[in-house]
């Protein structure tokens, strides 16, 4: 007979779907305590997977979780509910007895249970937050980054999903032991199961600020958000990339009486910190060995600081000598050191190793009108998306362009190969050891190695070029000006790498100006003798190229200058203001919200989950881990405020 089951001596009373009512009398007296007590275990296997969200998230970030107060703690709880009902249901419908829709029950509960808490679990040991839905939006716009960096950390993104992957299986098998969905209730599961997962999808739920709610709920709310951003169903006006940007008019420039013949060469790493470099020489000094032994006489500034830790957004500040806050617009026309350059009748280069495919920034650069370019595709069509061509290739192309040159000339040289996943080269030298390309936590000194080795061979590269040119009779008549784009987190304040901060580890950078005999006055050596330890910020070098380039004080280009918000280093006075920085501005948005101002060596800084306002002083503690009283930093606070508006994560970004 269809449905029935074949009566044993040994089976239990079955009252599952599909039974037929009482069954003989149970004769083993294990099996009728089992069946006693499975109805009471049954709900234990069906919270097992939304408790151990809850276990795991407080054992990550319990300070912020005990302390939610108000609408963020009713909808973490509406997300604990919203998450028991999702696997609950999946997992109740997985254990029905027969059909073919609860292997589809299984697969969804297998599948989104290790992606939801396995993926978080890795994504919180890179970034000290949960995957969110603006991350996912975020993430569209870079898919290619956001693919090749996952395999380079392969290994750890699969070993954080594999207890996962094994709880869920655990719990498949023991819910088909110990639950028995009755027919009625199963068959509504089966098709509700997966219903209320896709669901889940664009429930509303709290994953700015605080993130208040449960990593399970973030994941699926991130779903929804890639997938009505995949069928445009979303408003990006907050994701912003580059645009094809064009120059305001320069007028023609006259260098300046008395300014030395020289020419400027404008060296900007990637992603190198100040710690990992030799600002000052120091003969025993190995972690950019080959410029620190190169250039003995350079002038050292030990305390200079981007104001982000975006290269998008660096690089509109360096050239532009703008804020990192200014307008869209502003960032888009303001002329940069190229035009100031041109206009005053230097030959220009810009040669980068940098793959400009990397989100649109080929338009930011399209329209420079330099003499000499080149970029990451014309040196290797097949260079990375993140880490670029290889630096020796780039170091070949400027040495053979650099002669070309006519004087005087500006160039800049940008390198890649210390991006995320970080080059290095097996058969080149690996000073610093022992070293592993794994981000576990565990692994953390020895992955800060391998970034520290890179950095050394792309130095060697750096200093290559350097070489060649002041072996050149142009040479002996060339500036050169080095810094970094930003720095590089490596869990220091819970992040890795870098946009999600300005923490110190993300924005103090190294710096150092190199110039031949009698290409600076004595005026302006003092100036850059004097600066050693200023706090200085990437404000400070469009006005210092400037002067470089003799065009400082040009007339025709005081309305702009004006703009520039910065303090040349060949002059007196230093940048005491208060100076925005932020990773959130006109040319690049950002995954997590950060705002913040410093002035000298006070910084006050917040993170899309912060509750309010720090305040360190980062001369006293250049680790950043004491909060400074309220009153000591009440006005740089207040200046927060006002450039801001609000606390990141609240509310609605602020347009550029």
């Amino acid at each position: 007979m269809h449905g029935a089951h074949a009566a044993h001596p040994s089976a239990p009373a079955s009252t599952e779907e599909g039974g037929l009512g009482a069954a003989p009398v149970e004769t083993r007296p294990w099996l009728r305590r089992w069946a006693g007590v499975r109805r009471y275990f049954a709900p234990a296997v069906l919270l097992t997977l939304p408790f151990t969200v809850v276990g795991m998230d407080l054992a990550r970030r319990s300070e912020r979780v005990l302390h939610l107060r108000g609408e963020y703690r009713l909808t973490y709880l509406a997300a604990i509910a919203e998450s028991a009902v999702v696997w609950g249901t999946l997992l109740y419908a997985a254990c029905r007895q027969r059909g073919k829709a609860r292997y589809v029950a299984a697969l969804l509960f297998v599948v989104f249970g290790t992606f939801a808490l396995g993926g978080q679990t890795y994504f919180f040991q890179q970034y000290g937050a949960y995957l969110n839905r603006d991350v996912s939006i975020f993430a569209t716009n870079f898919r290619e980054s956001v693919v090749n960096q996952l395999f380079a950390d392969l290994s750890n993104y699969l070993r954080a999903k594999a207890p996962i992957l094994a709880l869920t299986m655990l719990l498949l098998w023991v819910g088909r032991r110990a639950l028995r969905p009755r027919r009625r209730p199963a068959r509504v599961a089966v098709w509700l199961g997966p219903s209320l997962l896709v669901a889940s999808f664009f429930v509303p739920t709290q994953f700015r600020h605080v993130q208040a709610s449960t990593p399970d709920v973030l994941y699926l709310n991130s779903i929804g958000g890639l997938l009505a951003t995949q069928f445009g169903l979303t408003e990006q006006s907050n994701q912003l990339r580059p645009r094809l940007r064009q120059s305001l008019p320069v007028p023609a420039l006259a260098v300046a009486p008395g300014t030395p013949k020289r020419n400027v060469v404008f060296v900007i790493l990637e992603s190198v910190r100040a710690d990992a470099t030799c600002i000052e020489h120091d003969p025993a000094c190995r972690r950019t060995a080959a410029t620190n032994a190169l250039l003995p006489e350079r002038f050292a500034f030990t305390n200079m600081r981007s104001v982000d830790s975006c290269t998008a957004i660096s690089l509109a500040v360096l050239w532009s000598g703008l804020n990192a806050n200014d307008s869209r617009d502003n960032l888009h026309t303001w002329p940069l050191l190229f035009d100031y350059a041109k206009a005053a009748g230097y030959d220009t280069a810009y040669w980068t190793s940098q793959n400009m495919l990397f989100g649109n920034v080929r338009l930011w650069v399209k329209n420079l009108g330099v003499r000499k370019f080149v970029s990451a595709t014309e040196l290797d069509p097949t260079a990375d998306l993140d880490m670029g061509a290889p630096e020796q290739l780039l170091a070949s192309r400027v040495n053979a362009e650099i002669g070309e040159m006519h004087e005087p000339f500006f160039a800049v040289i940008q390198t890649s190969n210390v991006h995320y996943p970080y080059y290095v080269n097996r058969k080149g030298p690996q000073p610093f050891q022992p070293a592993t390309t794994s981000k576990a936590p565990a692994d953390n000194p020895h992955f800060f190695n391998y970034y520290q080795n890179a950095v050394y061979q792309q130095d060697q590269h750096v200093a290559r070029m350097l070489a060649h040119l002041r072996e050149t009779d142009a040479g002996k008549r060339t500036v050169i000006v080095y810094t970094s784009d930003h720095g590089e987190a490596f869990r220091e304040h819970g992040q890795m790498g870098h946009t999600f901060s300005i923490f110190d580890e993300e924005t103090h950078v190294p710096m150092w100006i190199d110039a031949p005999p009698g290409t600076l006055t004595p005026s302006e050596v003092a100036s850059l003798q004097a600066k050693r330890d200023a706090y200085l910020f990437h404000i400070d070098l469009a006005p210092t190229v400037l002067d470089l380039l003799g065009v400082g004080d040009a007339p025709g280009i005081a309305k702009y200058r004006e703009r520039m918000h910065g303090h040349s280093l060949l002059r007196a006075p230093v940048s005491d203001q208060v100076v925005p920085m932020t990773n959130c501005g006109g040319v690049w948005s950002c995954a997590f919200e950060n705002y913040g101002v410093m002035q000298r060596n006070l910084k006050v800084e917040a993170r899309s989950w912060d509750p309010g306002w720090k305040c360190f002083d980062v001369a006293s503690d250049p680790d950043e881990l004491h909060i400074l009283d309220f009153n000591r930093c009440e006005p740089l606070i207040a200046a927060a405020v006002r450039t801001y508006g609000r606390l990141p994560g609240q509310g609605i970004a602020r347009k550029n």
